[in-house]
């Protein structure tokens, strides 16, 4: 099966690009030199990639880094707060992830997140970042993220799609979060969106912010419309397939494609065509 083609735009594109937990934009940007090579020659009008850095500094405190699991992660803090030690690191993160349960004692970063309750601490700081952000140097066309990352950047195309504010104030009242108001700014005919809704998303090793009871549904319910690539490594053993497929399922079908990659690079199925 071939993935359908059409001609590079005849303008140039700019691409939000979001790094893994405890990357940063600089050295995601420096992580991604080939790929960067690689989309200048496909789109030869031009191309801008901005490497935003997230908005949260770890420590060797936050147990996925000193563990040697964070780099692919989302940040399970296990309700420790900030003891330890506070030597600065150039160690960032979009969200640190905290368990609300006991229900689940095993796992990390790459536990089974279906199988506890957590929320995004520091979420709300997330948004506020990326919000400012498209304000001062957008618009975007389409936004890249790897890993957390990635995360971020499902729960960005969906932030900006019509109508989804409605979905989380109907949320709400069932614990859902509020959409964060960051996205809306003042007008005199009222309250406007900051940005026009994204023409695509690519995510590496992504996963979706849910689970049983999730505060983060509505980000997925109604199901994702803005065309989304996922790339997952078949031996991934942090961000597993797993935890990409229920992420998937929450993309519209017509707009999904997944291309699962091997440890030796040598082969990929294609799970959708149209992109």
């Amino acid at each position: 099966m071939s993935l359908a083609t059409t001609a590079p735009p005849s303008r140039p594109i700019k691409i939000l690009m979001l790094h893994g937990y405890t990357q940063s934009g600089a050295l995601f940007q420096a992580k991604t030199g080939a790929l960067r090579k690689t989309l200048s020659k496909a789109f030869p009008a031009g191309i801008d990639l901005v490497y935003p850095t997230a908005p949260i500094r770890l420590t060797p405190a936050d147990e996925s880094f000193l563990a040697g699991t964070g780099t692919a992660g989302d940040g399970d803090s296990r309700g420790k707060g900030d003891s330890g030690e506070k030597e600065e690191l150039d160690a960032w993160a979009w969200w640190r992830r905290r368990r609300t349960s006991s229900a689940c004692q095993s796992g990390g970063a790459d536990a089974d997140v279906d199988a506890e309750a957590f929320i995004y601490e520091g979420i709300d700081d997330c948004f506020a970042a990326l919000a400012a952000l498209l304000a001062t140097s957008g618009p975007f066309d389409g936004v890249i993220g790897f890993s957390q990352g990635a995360a971020a950047a499902a729960m960005l195309a969906s932030l900006l799609e019509p109508g989804r504010r409605a979905a989380f104030e109907a949320r709400y009242p069932d614990g859902g979060i509020r959409y964060p108001d960051c996205f809306f700014a003042a007008t005199p005919d009222g309250a406007t969106a900051i940005h026009p809704p994204l023409r695509f998303a690519v995510a590496y090793s992504g996963f979706a912010a849910s689970g049983g009871g999730s505060p983060y549904a509505a980000f997925y319910e109604p199901e994702i419309r803005t065309p989304v690539l996922h790339f997952l490594g078949s031996q991934d053993v942090v961000v597993e397939e797993k935890r990409v497929w229920p992420w998937y399922a929450r993309v519209r079908t017509a707009t999904r494609a997944t291309l699962c990659i091997t440890r030796e690079a040598i082969s990929c199925r294609v799970r959708r065509r149209r992109v």
